[in-house]
């Protein structure tokens, strides 16, 4: 396992997801990905894939639309076959504000794609994936360090938290595991365009293993959690943070 699965990413065209999609075809499983607007970027990854002998296909999704979630799972099935793995990768930021300053729409928004679109993969997911499969919920180290200004940020991944250990318990007599990977800082362009150099430097010092982390070190923890050897794992928070929390 994943060898021959068939799984679903969100948000898999730059970063985080994207190691996690070439990781997963490395692996052997056909992928689906969704990305925003980055046609270029979502074409590299299929080529990067089927460079590698891989199998990968991309969909533009916007994840705020209520329907569209639901609609990618069933294009996504029909082209897999199936459903094996779901990972729900995707997500959105805003401008940092306190919560005194931030529009509600800005909230609405946020929890649009970080949580209401999370709640709508699993939904379906509960209904057609097969027995054993796995499901792994991207959040973020903000949850347990809360820093001001990302009230919304960290609210919707708090509830996709919550979401996991509900969904573990549901889903569990089928065999499906449902778990949680917290990223601590990771070296994106996400990252980088929200802080400056000098913030970047400061978060990798006081890091116990003394640097930011890299997308493939996330990849590499969902990939432990879909495969046969996380078949134990379910309703956890793997907090892949270099020990910074």
């Amino acid at each position: 396992m994943p060898e021959g699965m068939a799984a679903v990413v969100t948000g898999g065209s730059r970063g985080i997801g994207r190691a996690i999609v070439e990781r997963l075809c490395r692996d052997g499983a056909k992928v689906v990905f969704t990305y925003a607007a980055n046609e270029e970027a979502a074409a590299e990854v299929v080529r990067t894939v089927q460079a590698e002998g891989g199998q990968a296909r991309a969909v533009r999704l916007d994840l705020a639309d209520p329907e569209g979630p639901e609609q990618l799972m069933e294009t996504a099935e029909a082209h897999l076959g199936g459903l094996d793995i779901l990972v729900n990768n995707a997500a959105t930021t805003h401008t940092p504000a306190p919560l005194a300053e931030t529009e509600a729409e800005v909230f609405d928004r946020v929890m649009a794609v970080n949580a209401r679109s999370v709640f709508l993969t699993i939904r379906y997911a509960a209904r057609h994936m097969r027995d054993g499969g796995r499901i792994v919920n991207i959040s973020t180290l903000n949850t347990v360090r809360p820093v001001p200004g990302i009230g919304p940020y960290a609210a919707s991944k708090g509830a996709l938290e919550q979401l996991t250990a509900i969904a573990a318990r549901e889903l569990g007599p089928r065999g499906i595991t449902v778990n949680t990977v917290s990223p601590g800082a990771t070296d994106t362009d996400m990252l980088h365009a929200a802080n400056p150099p000098q913030a970047l430097q400061s978060v990798a010092a006081i890091t116990p293993l003394g640097r930011l982390g890299q997308p493939a070190d996330v990849a590499d923890a969902v990939a432990f959690l879909v495969s046969r050897d996380g078949r134990w794992l379910t309703g956890q928070n793997l907090r892949a943070t270099g020990g910074l929390a």
